[in-house]
C-alpha cells in the first residue's frame, strides 16, 4: 500500500509538472495566432510594410513558442497509458474520442496551414496566404475545444453508461459529451484566456522597445492591436470565469467551498477577496479557518448563483448532504458516509457481476447489473475509507484561486489604463515607470493563468474523474521508482526545453528590435 501511494503521489507530480509546462505555452499560441492574423488582415488591405514586418515579427515568436508547446503536449498525452493505464481502460473510448478528433482533425489542420503561414509567401496567392494564418489560428483553437472536453469530462461525466461486461465506460451520447456546459465554459475561458496572456505578452516585449529606443513605430502599433486584444480578451474571460463558478456551484460544490476555504456555509455568504488561512484548522473543529481575511458581502452567494441571499454550503455541509440544485435551491442530498456506503455496494455487485459472467448465470448478471446501475454515481466513493478523504487539498485550492482573480483584477486594471494611455496620455508609454510595469506584467499573466489551472485541478482533487474514480485507483502497475526516474528526466528536458525558448525568442526579438526599412509608412508587395 505504501509504494501504490507513492506511485501515486510521483505520478500526480509527474502529471503536474507536464500540465504546467505545457500550459505555459498553450496559451500564447492561442492568443498570438489572433494577433498576428489581425496584423495580416490589416497589411492584407492596406498593403503598407510596417504591417508586413510586424506580421512576420510576431510570427515568427508564434512557431518557436508553438513547437515547444507541441513537444510537450505529445509527452503529456502518453503519460495516460505509461502512468494511468488504469484510468485509460476505464474511460474507454470517450476520453479517447475527443483526443482522437483533436489529433485527425486540429492538428494535421494546424501542421498543414501553419507551414503554408512560414513557407508561402511567395507561393501562394495573398488571399490564400491570409485564410492559411487564420485557418492555423482556428484550428489551435480547435485543438484546445477537443482537449478541454475530454478535461470537462472527467470533471462532469456525462454522455456514458457502464459496461460490466467490459468493465470500462461506454459513450451512449457523443453530443452531451461534447456540448457539457462545463466544457464549453472552459473552451472559451481557456481561449480568452491565451487572448489576455498573449495580448500582455506583446505589450510588455513593445514596451522593451521603446525602453531601448528601437523601433517606436513598430513598438507603438504593436501595442495599439495587442490592446484591445487584450481588453476584449478580459471582458470575455471575466464572463466565462463567472459561467465557469456557476458551472462549479452547480457539479462540483466541494471544489468552490476550498476554493474559499468555506467549512460551514450559510446564505448571503460573503466571499473573501484576500485572506489567510490558519494552516492549523481541522474540519471537524470550530475555529475560524481565517487569520486574517478581507471579505465583501454576499460575494460568493451571487458568484455562484447570481443570487445575493442563496445558499453556499461548505465542506462540512457537503459532507453532510446539504447543497444545492440545478435551479440554485438548497436540498439535501446524500451524505458522503452514504456515497462512501453506496460505493461498496457497486464494487459488490460489480464482482457479483464478473462471478456471474463467468458461471453464464444470466440471471445473476441481470440482477448484479441492476444493483450496480442502481449505486454506480457513487462508484468511486468505494475506494475511499472516510468522508475527509474526499476533500482537496484547501490550502493550494484557497491560494491558487485567489492569486488567479487578484491577478485577474490587475490585468483589467491594467488594459484600462493602457487604452487610456493610447487615446489620452500617450506620453504614459514614454515615461520609464509604465514602461517597466508593461515588462513585469507579462510574469503577473502567467502567474494568473498557471494558478487558474491549479485552481481547476488540485480542487476537484482526489478525483480523476468526479465521482467515479479517484487518482488511487488510476494508476498503471509499475514501480514508485521508475515514476521517480522519469519525474527528474521530464524536468530536466522540459526546462531545458523552455530555457532553448526562451534564449531563442530573446535573440529574435532583439534582432527583430533594430531599425529597418519596414518602419516606413510606404506600400509593397511580398507575395
Amino acid at each position: 500500500m505504501d509504494d501504490l501511494m507513492t506511485v501515486v503521489d510521483w505520478s500526480r507530480w509527474q502529471f503536474a509538472l507536464t500540465a504546467m509546462y505545457h500550459w505555459l505555452f498553450v496559451p500564447l499560441t492561442l492568443g498570438l495566432s489572433v494577433i498576428v492574423g489581425i496584423m495580416e488582415t490589416i497589411y492584407y488591405r492596406t498593403r503598407k510594410e510596417k504591417w508586413l514586418a510586424l506580421t512576420k515579427f510576431w510570427m515568427t515568436l508564434f512557431g518557436i513558442n508553438f513547437a515547444v508547446g507541441v513537444a510537450t503536449g505529445i509527452i503529456l498525452e502518453f503519460e495516460f497509458g505509461t502512468n494511468w493505464s488504469n484510468y485509460s481502460w476505464f474511460v474507454g473510448d470517450i476520453f479517447g474520442a475527443p483526443l482522437a478528433i483533436e489529433g485527425l482533425l486540429a492538428f494535421f489542420m494546424e501542421a498543414t496551414f501553419i507551414a503554408i503561414m512560414f513557407f508561402g509567401w511567395k507561393k501562394v496567392s495573398p488571399g490564400f496566404h491570409l485564410a492559411s494564418t487564420w485557418l492555423t489560428a482556428l484550428g489551435a483553437s480547435i485543438s484546445a475545444l477537443w482537449i478541454l472536453v475530454a478535461n470537462a469530462w472527467m470533471q462532469y461525466p456525462v454522455g456514458m453508461e457502464f459496461d460490466p461486461a467490459q468493465m470500462r465506460n461506454v459513450m451512449d451520447d457523443f453530443w452531451a459529451v461534447a456540448f457539457s456546459p462545463v466544457a464549453i465554459h472552459k473552451f472559451f475561458h481557456a481561449v480568452f484566456d491565451g487572448w489576455v496572456l498573449a495580448a500582455v505578452f506583446v505589450i510588455g516585449v513593445s514596451a522593451w522597445m521603446l525602453m531601448k529606443q528601437r523601433r517606436r513605430q513598430f513598438a507603438m502599433d504593436s501595442i495599439r492591436i495587442a490592446t484591445w486584444v487584450g481588453f476584449i480578451g478580459m471582458l470575455l474571460t471575466l464572463w466565462t470565469g463567472d459561467s465557469s463558478a456557476v458551472d462549479v456551484a452547480r457539479v462540483q460544490p466541494m471544489k468552490l467551498a476550498a476554493m474559499e476555504g468555506l467549512y460551514d456555509g450559510s446564505r448571503g455568504q460573503e466571499i473573501v477577496a484576500f485572506g489567510i488561512l490558519d494552516p492549523s484548522k481541522e474540519r471537524a473543529d470550530d475555529s475560524d479557518p481565517y487569520l486574517f481575511k478581507i471579505a465583501l458581502p454576499y460575494g460568493l452567494s451571487i458568484l455562484a448563483n447570481h443570487d445575493h441571499e442563496s445558499f453556499v454550503p461548505g465542506i462540512n455541509d457537503i459532507i453532510a448532504g446539504v447543497s444545492i440544485n440545478a435551479d440554485g435551491d438548497t436540498i439535501n442530498t446524500v451524505s458522503y458516509a452514504e456515497r462512501i456506503a453506496a460505493g461498496k455496494r457497486a464494487h459488490e455487485a460489480l464482482r457479483a457481476f464478473d462471478a456471474a459472467y463467468a458461471a453464464a448465470d444470466t440471471a445473476a448478471m441481470a440482477a448484479a447489473k441492476a444493483s450496480l446501475r442502481d449505486d454506480y454515481r457513487f462508484f468511486g466513493y468505494g475506494y475511499l475509507d472516510s468522508p475527509d478523504e474526499a476533500v482537496p487539498p484547501v490550502g493550494v485550492t484557497f491560494y491558487s484561486f485567489h492569486i488567479m482573480a487578484l491577478a485577474g483584477g490587475y490585468l483589467m486594471l491594467f488594459f484600462v489604463i493602457a487604452l487610456a494611455a493610447l487615446y489620452r496620455w500617450p506620453s504614459l508609454w514614454q515615461r520609464r515607470w509604465w514602461q517597466w510595469v508593461s515588462i513585469l506584467t507579462i510574469m503577473v499573466v502567467w502567474i494568473c493563468s498557471q494558478a487558474g489551472w491549479v485552481t481547476a485541478e488540485v480542487g476537484r482533487q482526489p478525483w480523476i474523474i468526479e465521482g467515479l474514480m479517484p487518482t488511487k485507483a488510476a494508476v498503471s502497475a509499475i514501480s514508485s521508482t521508475a515514476v521517480q526516474l522519469t519525474f527528474w528526466m521530464f524536468a530536466i528536458l522540459f526546462t531545458a526545453l523552455l530555457a532553448a525558448e526562451v534564449t531563442i525568442m530573446l535573440k529574435q526579438i532583439r534582432n527583430g528590435s533594430k531599425e529597418n526599412h519596414a518602419d516606413t509608412e510606404s506600400d509593397g508587395q511580398a507575395y
